[in-house]
């Protein structure tokens, strides 16, 4: 029963973190199309915590904030797929620096290709609008990893301190 609380519990806290970064945005000009902030925290979420709960954060974040009315749809859609492709290239190829660097630009620049198929346009101005919110996400993932890591490690140190 311990072990379904501490996971409940962490899978909520990581779905908040994403829904209120998530909630910050640099405008694109096109609606759904926008950068979100919490791309580089859920690259590193997937890499520290691991696919499965980084997915189900998702899902649970995206489901918050489109029932808050924080996001759309396409923002949902451009989430969906932006989580699946970059989590999934972490769970394949692992959390080394290049790979973290490459999940979330990867990640990105597939779902703005899903979106320009959704929405009809071509794919290279939603490619080039996102370029700087790549950039960011390429260089900030990696300290994201580093705290999180330690993060974590400290709630395990926690944890086991007050269950003896």
């Amino acid at each position: 029963m311990k072990k379904k609380t501490e996971e409940m519990t962490i899978i909520a806290l990581l779905a908040s973190l994403i829904a209120v970064t998530g909630a910050f945005k640099i405008p694109l000009g096109i609606p759904g199309a926008e950068f979100q902030l919490s791309a580089p925290i859920a690259v590193a979420i997937a890499a520290v915590f691991g696919f499965r709960r980084y997915i189900i954060a998702g899902v649970l974040a995206s489901a918050v904030m489109l029932l808050l009315g924080v996001h759309n749809l396409l923002n949902v859609e451009i989430s969906m797929v932006f989580r699946l492709v970059a989590g999934g290239i972490v769970a394949l190829f692992g959390t080394s620096i290049p790979v973290l660097a490459l999940a979330g630009p990867v990640g990105s620049a597939a779902a703005r290709w899903v979106l320009s198929l959704t929405l009809g346009v071509s794919t290279v101005p939603l490619l080039l609008a996102a370029l700087p919110g790549m950039v960011f996400t390429a260089i900030t993932v990696w300290p994201l990893v580093k705290v999180m890591r330690r993060a974590k490690g400290g709630a395990v140190a926690y944890v086991k301190r007050a269950s003896l």
